[in-house]
């Protein structure tokens, strides 16, 4: 499915706002948006994406011709943003928001509220019995925000990278889990936890894709996307038309740029966290870009000396719980399982890979905190703990012969194993008859021998 408008800069060269402004126009004809109520869905400033020159080259387009033209911040689970911080986000001055944004309208998403939300939907266990290889089979209710449908378009502009849940981000994500409800990001999020990172991350058609696209689908609004492929500080690619279609040129597009490949493991990564992850909730990312180069035993360090919280919204469910393997949870599911399942895919995807035999935890590889979180609540929630101040980025750098890698912008960029180990490694879809692993056929298993009323969301 090809996108409806599409530009890729040569390698090692940017798209220049001419060239942006140029596809917006031939993406959005201004004729088209006359008196209609737009409403433009933008990422949190916890993504690397030049938003504020999508917004002012769509607003230049088609914002005086439309209606409205109003933003929604796809938060997923993440904080609201102040109008400040909006602003930012969209590189506009608090005295362009006062005149020439004026008549924009800043909105938040609130995935907490249900007065906010309505549900479009339901996924049927049959439905997801198949989309997952039988991993899970429940009915999932789909529940989004409602201002989506005040409006007669909307627009998606957001970032493709690799992700950990989702196996690249961007397309309908920006709705699941950007303006969803918890039902169904617990339930998808919890999927990719099963299935484990390292089997997700940098993989187009994961069952967690298929989940996300099939909820999209519930959306019954018109959705144009525009997809980003960021490279440093530059824009490589940007894709536009279905949320679908942009979603599958622009993830090509990131497989291409966004993966590093190694010949050999780490013992000792440093991976440092940008500000724009200001709780380890985002700043887990280092963890889920660099598992697959993280030898066993060996220890990742999470170095972000801004960093003070796990989480503001979910830190009281992750100081009760700690971070653990996911056999952790599955093997103790009873205790478990009416905790968020969204945290407890967080909670797993930052611990790693590990095992849990007897009532003893093992893990594959260590991670360790740099923050300014203290050792004795590193020690509760389950993470190493070391003073940021007692390290210094230089000592890590140029060492990899060694087996020591530094990363001084963690989080964004995937690195693997140009031979990557069985825990690291996804099956072609059929090269089974359900399309798992034998480990991943005795999850499934064991998740449908413990009844449907266990899974609850």
């Amino acid at each position: 499915m090809a996108p409806t408008h599409e530009i890729v800069a040569p390698a090692g060269e940017s798209l220049s706002p001419a060239q942006v402004v140029q596809l917006i126009a031939a993406a959005c004809p201004r004729a088209a948006y006359r008196n209609q109520r737009v409403l433009l869905l933008i990422p949190d400033s916890t993504r690397t994406a030049p938003v504020g020159l999508m917004f002012r080259s769509l607003y230049d387009q088609i914002g005086d011709a439309a209606r409205a033209f109003d933003i929604l911040v796809a938060l997923g689970t993440h904080q609201p943003m102040s109008e400040p911080a909006i602003c930012q986000r969209l590189e506009i001055s608090l005295a362009e928001r006062r005149d020439r944004y004026r008549r924009v309208q800043f909105f938040n998403h609130a995935w907490d509220n249900p007065q906010a939300l309505t549900r479009v939907g339901m996924i049927s266990a049959d439905e997801i019995r198949e989309m997952t290889g039988g991993l899970f089979a429940m009915d999932v209710p789909v529940e989004v925000n409602r201002r989506l449908f005040d409006y007669d378009q909307v627009i998606i502009v957001g970032p493709v990278f690799p992700h950990e849940v989702v196996g690249f981000s961007g397309g309908n994500k920006y709705l699941f889990p950007g303006v969803a409800g918890a039902a169904i990001l617990n339930f998808f999020h919890w999927l990719a936890a099963v299935i484990t990172t390292p089997k997700v991350i940098g993989l187009k058609w994961t069952p967690v894709r298929r989940v996300v696209d099939r909820a999209g689908a519930l959306v019954g609004v018109p959705k144009l996307c525009f997809c980003l492929v960021v490279e440093g500080a530059g824009l490589a690619g940007l894709f536009a038309g279905t949320p679908e279609s942009a979603w599958e040129g622009a993830s090509e597009l990131s497989r291409q740029r966004h993966i590093v490949y190694k010949e050999q493991p780490f013992h000792t990564i440093l991976a440092c966290a940008p500000p724009m992850y200001d709780e380890l909730w985002t700043a887990g990312k280092c963890m889920y870009k660099l598992e697959p180069v993280l030898a066993d035993g060996g220890e990742l360090i999470i170095y972000a000396p801004h960093l003070s919280e796990a989480c503001v919204t979910h830190g009281k469910v992750i100081e009760e719980v700690g971070y653990h393997c996911r056999d952790y949870f599955l093997k103790q599911w009873d205790r478990f399982k009416h905790y968020p399942w969204s945290v407890l895919a967080h909670l797993t995807h930052v611990f790693g890979l590990g095992s849990f035999e007897g009532g003893i935890e093992k893990a594959r590889a260590r991670v360790t905190l740099a923050t300014q979180i203290p050792p004795d609540k590193c020690r509760r929630i389950n993470l190493g703990y070391r003073d940021p101040k007692s390290l210094r980025m230089e000592d890590f750098a140029q060492r990899e012969p060694e087996g020591v890698l530094l990363v001084p912008k963690a989080g964004e960029i995937l690195y693997r194993l140009t031979n990557p180990p069985a825990w690291a490694r996804r099956e072609p879809p059929n090269h089974l008859a359900n399309g798992y692993t034998p480990e991943e056929t005795e999850v499934s298993n064991w998740l449908a021998d413990q009844g449907p009323k266990s899974v609850v969301l």
